[in-house]
């Protein structure tokens, strides 16, 4: 492909990226209250929040090794449209679900159907030129980024405003416009990798020259992402437990984004400290310091501290 050809495509990938992950954050701060919307009381509110958060991404890890494959047999376009239209549906369906059931139901669909950010970004990995890829790949994870980081400050805006369902009828017209813009706008040449050139991967495990290190730093990355995420789902109700009665979708969206925001911030600066004084030590020390912020968090006395508390754990993560 032309120069020209990634260029413009990784533009459009970036965008679908961004509505993507500001599509699927923009729910996570009004949760629990369109849970108690629902008729769910008590105890149980907060373990049908989790529920309905963590169904989609336990489908989605279970079923994306199947997408891949079928990226792989027809190309990283067609994967990207797919998810896009079913994510539309999925997303945009909750504005009429009547009870639970159709909550769970609907979300574990979203799970399963999901996939247009890895494809986007094997799109861009197969098109760029090797010594531009760095770039090319690290501008586009911005995008996902950036959604996840504005999603829920703007979800709990909206929600706030025009009520929760009109947040999820929002949602599935971000997605639709994703898939709109992939069709008309992405180019792909695909040409499927012949069997007796794949590589299996056995082979690709070992080529690897620490390979033990790649597990580590998978359990690592899962414990800090398990824990940062975790709060997520029930935060409303904690921030409501501090006192915060008005603006509550608001305020719990606004903090539930300050962890990305001093993330974001930080990670160009404590990579250059990490090249200065080793990464490996500063991993461990921001795994002690992590946990020392987590548990100030959990004994926060008002809204704000707790904002303050998430925003200084994101210079952790």
């Amino acid at each position: 492909m032309q120069e020209i050809s990634w260029k413009e495509n990784l533009r459009v990938a970036w965008f679908g990226s961004f509505l993507t992950g500001a599509s699927i954050s923009l729910v996570v701060p009004f949760t629990p209250i369109f849970v108690e919307q629902l008729g769910i009381e008590g105890d149980q509110v907060a373990f049908y929040a989790g529920l309905a958060i963590s169904v989609s991404a336990v489908s989605a890890a279970l079923v994306s090794p199947i997408w891949g494959i079928l990226a792989d047999k027809y190309g990283r376009k067609p994967m990207m449209i797919r998810a896009g239209l079913a994510m539309t549906i999925t997303m945009g369906g909750l504005a009429f679900v009547p009870n639970i059931y159709w909550l769970l139901f609907l979300r574990l669909l979203n799970g399963v159907f999901t996939g247009f950010v890895p494809n986007a970004t094997a799109l861009i990995a197969s098109q760029v030129p090797k010594d531009k890829s760095g770039a090319a790949l690290g501008t586009l994870s911005t995008g996902v980024v950036a959604g996840t980081l504005t999603g829920p400050f703007v979800g709990g805006f909206i929600a706030e405003i025009f009520g929760i369902r009109n947040v999820f009828l929002l949602v599935g017209s971000f997605l639709f416009l994703a898939a709109i813009l992939t069709i008309f706008f992405i180019k792909e040449d695909f040409q499927p990798v012949a069997k007796e050139k794949a590589i299996p991967t056995k082979e690709v495990f070992s080529s690897f020259k620490y390979p033990r290190l790649l597990v580590n730093l998978f359990l690592t990355s899962f414990v800090i992402q398990f824990s940062a995420q975790s709060i997520g789902p029930i935060l409303a109700l904690y921030v409501r437990d501090l006192g915060q009665t008005e603006n509550l979708l608001f305020v719990s969206g606004l903090i539930v984004s300050s962890m990305g925001f001093s993330s974001m911030m930080s990670a160009g600066i404590l990579g250059k400290l990490g090249d200065k004084v080793g990464n490996h030590r500063l991993l461990v020390a921001a795994q002690i310091y992590s946990v020392i912020i987590y548990l100030l968090c959990a004994h926060a006395t008002s809204p704000l501290q707790l904002g303050l508390y998430r925003f200084l754990f994101g210079l952790g993560t």
